[in-house]
């Protein structure tokens, strides 16, 4: 199919922008979204380059989004990067893994709602949120040793993320220090909220998600056909250990 130049240049006006931004709000440039939203050649051009560049470009809201896909190390993140940005130099395997549960764990405490969002609260501490990840942990040891005469000996590592946990030193104050559970955490939240994900009020210890990520979790994530992708991230552990 031959098209326009001026489609052409549209649609890579559009994709340049979302590189640049990551996302393209109606309120921001309207222009560009409604060239995106009213004329089918620019946004199929727009998609096809986000493939090639192996990526996704989805519209939630009136927001348009570019996502890298898993594999796209360039643009997203590879599990070496990640675990720099989450973890203390010298972080081992089981650190970035602790760091992913961690996260997964804030999703499930905001996004477990069966209505028509997904969301189901509006903020939570960041002390609950630690709280919770022990729980979890527990919860999650006591199972695999009711389990482990089962026959597959698959699933979550979570003795070795206990053991990380466990190791790191409690505090009672504001920690930053990443030898300690409450910094280990707010590194985790200050990288939550880099990427606009969420919304960290130091000074109440109160996290709030932002409409990014309740557009992302509403229309991808909790897609079925894609929550292999989050179940994936913890499954790991066990291959690598």
């Amino acid at each position: 199919m031959a098209y326009e130049i001026e489609t052409i240049r549209n649609s890579q006006r559009i994709f340049y922008y979302l590189l640049k931004h990551h996302a393209l709000q109606e309120e921001k440039e309207e222009v560009l979204y409604r060239l995106y939203c009213e004329e089918e050649e620019v946004m199929n051009l727009v998609k096809s380059q986000a493939e090639m560049a192996e990526c996704d470009v989805e519209k939630y809201g009136g927001t348009i989004y570019l996502i890298p896909r898993i594999e796209n190390n360039f643009l997203g993140f590879s599990k070496n990067a990640l675990k720099q940005k989450l973890c203390k130099s010298g972080a081992t395997d089981q650190d970035y893994y602790l760091s992913q549960f961690v996260i997964i764990t804030l999703l499930m405490a905001f996004y477990n709602s069966q209505g028509q969002s997904s969301k189901s609260r509006d903020y939570m501490r960041g002390g609950e949120l630690l709280n919770m990840v022990a729980q979890r942990l527990d919860q999650g040891v006591r199972y695999m040793r009711e389990n482990e005469e089962k026959e597959d000996k698959g699933g979550i590592a979570y003795t070795n993320m206990i053991e990380r946990f466990n190791a790191l030193k409690s505090t009672d104050g504001a920690s930053r220090t990443k030898t300690t559970k409450e910094g280990f955490m707010y590194q985790i939240l200050s990288f939550l909220e880099s990427q606009e994900l969420i919304i960290y009020i130091e000074a109440d210890d109160m996290i709030k998600t932002t409409k990014k990520l309740d557009h992302f979790m509403d229309w991808n994530l909790l897609n079925k056909n894609n929550f292999d992708r989050v179940k994936h991230v913890l499954e790991e552990v066990s291959q690598d250990e």
